[in-house]
């Protein structure tokens, strides 16, 4: 199977991080890539090992998590199509978490060398990298302050605002909603609550007229309240460098 189309996606997400030329689109599509589809659940990295692959998300969706010693999971991230799932690993010995498949996927797998050498070679690719993986930092610090900081109908409403506007990025979703690609335990391990938990705050927001939720498809109602309560800025999902969103007052 051809992935030539859909590793487009990918580059365009680069170019939304620095300015390439053809030159680096091109270095990018001929990458020698191995493509798969692996099921939902599978390890894509596991913690411990040393990685060899550096992998693209052409579609579905992945997280990062880690387990404590007695084996809560705690959910760090959730990655899209487009994004590098584990450019960081690229750069060291050893993996110290763990990339999972959220759903079905479809990956692009490169050989770490042959990332490097074209980073290396191409300089606005390796800054294209670089700051990509400056705001994958920023958004797992907003994740601790939100885990952290914030009560549980801010959390999930934070989370809801997030994805609305990364979905919309990806071109799966828009500013009336969206199809939430986690289950309400997912959501639960991502923000340090019980399931139970998570499904009273999901009944009281759309009690309040903030969202409606049929099963797993998420329609904002009201945008500006649910930020409002969410606590939500877009600062630090840095946007404006991939073109702005139509959902207003973002900011």
């Amino acid at each position: 199977m051809s992935i030539t189309p859909t590793i487009e996606r990918v580059v365009r997400r680069l170019e939304t991080r620095a300015p390439l030329d053809e030159a680096d689109r091109d270095g990018l599509r001929a990458l020698p890539f191995v493509y798969r589809s692996l099921d939902a659940a599978t390890y894509l990295v596991r913690e411990g090992e040393t990685p060899e692959y550096c992998m693209m998300l052409l579609s579905g969706f992945a997280y990062r998590h880690k387990v404590t010693g007695q084996g809560d999971r705690q959910i760090l991230s959730v990655h899209m199509p487009g994004e590098l799932l584990d450019l960081q690993n690229s750069y060291l010995a050893v993996a110290d978490h763990n990339v999972q498949a959220l759903t079905r996927v479809e990956l692009a797998s490169v050989p770490i060398a042959a990332l490097q050498a074209l980073a290396a070679s191409r300089p606005q690719i390796a800054r294209a990298m670089w700051i990509d993986t400056l705001i994958d930092a920023a958004i797992f610090r907003e994740w601790i302050v939100n885990v952290g900081r914030r009560d549980s109908i801010t959390r999930i409403s934070h989370l809801l605002c997030e994805f609305a506007l990364r979905l919309r990025a990806a071109g799966l979703g828009d500013e009336q909603g969206y199809t939430l690609p986690m289950t309400q335990e997912q959501l639960a391990d991502a923000t340090g609550l019980t399931p139970v938990h998570v499904n009273r705050v999901l009944q009281e927001l759309g009690r309040r007229s903030l969202i409606d939720r049929q099963k797993r498809a998420v329609t904002i109602v009201d945008w500006d309240r649910l930020r409002r309560v969410g606590d939500f800025s877009s600062r630090y999902l840095h946007i404006e460098r991939g073109g702005p969103t139509t959902i207003e007052s973002a900011a």
